[in-house]
């Protein structure tokens, strides 16, 4: 039975005699770093050499360099991208690592993928939010919270589930609920969404948009139906609150009709396949190394298929939707 933490679970109070070091400052490890630094905790931040440090000293928080981090604090957060992480880890992060410390990531993908080793004499530990950094600060300072996956993956101590929740109350998660996994099942279900949901959702849309365009209907009306007015985003607030069978009954009648009468049209067992070979590809590591030449080689593919998307006529008329709808508002 999957186990879900709140904040009875969590004592901010066993980490408080500790110090806590974030390596990175970046969208995930700047509200992060403040929510433990306003939970009471002491956070030092580690920064690589060429990084500014104009916000660190302008949000009041002590930072130094990497090793130095590393080397001071028994808790280390590992906040880079997963690209950059292996070779910080190896060079600033690991020579430091003391017998007790523990590791804590806000993404499974490189202890998933081995891209990262820790030695078996430390803790080893996750705790990931389910949504965007800006969303981490503001919920926080909000009180309501955000939800999150936790996990242990290497319990040197005895202690790594005592640090994970205590974390995850300091960063404000509690209040909403932490749901235990295991470190891989994070990392794909992650790129799953990113290559499986995601360009779904993209390709369906310009699809969308193409055939309405194509068909006589004015581009602003299309766009602005689509996607940009807001309404789909409310069906899937609706359906966090209260479940996506909930949400499409809020729907008038007619569209409740048009929708449940027409989802077998869309029932496609090559979608399904699609999928299949989506996640097979990401649980037997062959989009990690894919991605691992492509960072190594500079990002050649990435570019090329970015400047193909740049290159669209949809997106002119998106942002021309987009600026006629704000000189209204």
């Amino acid at each position: 039975m999957t186990v879900v933490y709140y904040e009875e679970d969590g004592d901010v109070n066993f980490l408080r005699d500790k110090l806590i070091g974030v390596i990175g400052y970046g969208s995930l490890g700047r509200p992060i770093a403040l929510n433990l630094q306003d939970s009471g905790l002491k956070v030092m931040v580690g920064q690589r050499p060429e990084e500014s440090t104009a916000i660190l000293e302008a949000d009041g928080v002590t930072h130094n360099s990497i090793e130095t981090v590393a080397n001071a604090c028994s808790v280390i957060l590992m906040m880079l991208p997963d690209e950059v992480m292996p070779q910080v880890y190896l060079e600033n992060v690991s020579p430091y690592l003391k017998k007790g410390d523990t590791l804590i990531f806000a993404s499974g993908y490189n202890v998933a993928f081995g891209y990262i080793e820790p030695p078996p004499f430390v803790d080893v530990g996750l705790v990931a939010p389910r949504t965007i950094g800006a969303a981490v600060r503001e919920k926080y300072e909000s009180g309501e919270g955000f939800y999150s996956f936790v996990a242990a993956a290497q319990d040197a101590t005895g202690n790594i589930w005592q640090t994970v929740l205590a974390l995850a109350a300091g960063i404000g998660s509690l209040q909403a609920g932490a749901v235990e996994i295991t470190i891989e099942q994070e990392a794909e279900l992650d790129l799953f969404i990113q290559q499986a949901i995601l360009p779904a959702f993209h390709n369906m849309m310009v699809t969308a948009a193409d055939l309405l365009l194509s068909k006589g209907y004015p581009p602003e009306a299309a766009m602005m139906d689509l996607y940009i007015s807001g309404e789909f985003n409310e069906y899937l607030e609706r359906a966090s609150e209260s479940g996506l069978l909930h949400a499409f009954r809020l729907s008038s009648l007619t569209g409740q009709f048009g929708i449940f009468s027409r989802l077998e049209r869309f029932n496609e067992l090559k979608l399904e396949r699609l999928m299949e070979i989506t996640l097979d590809e990401i649980r037997n590591g062959e989009f990690s190394r894919e991605w691992a030449r492509e960072y190594a080689d500079g990002y050649p593919r990435l570019r090329r298929l970015l400047k193909k998307q740049e290159e669209m006529d949809l997106w002119e008329l998106e942002q021309q939707t987009i600026e006629l709808l704000r000189g209204y508002i």
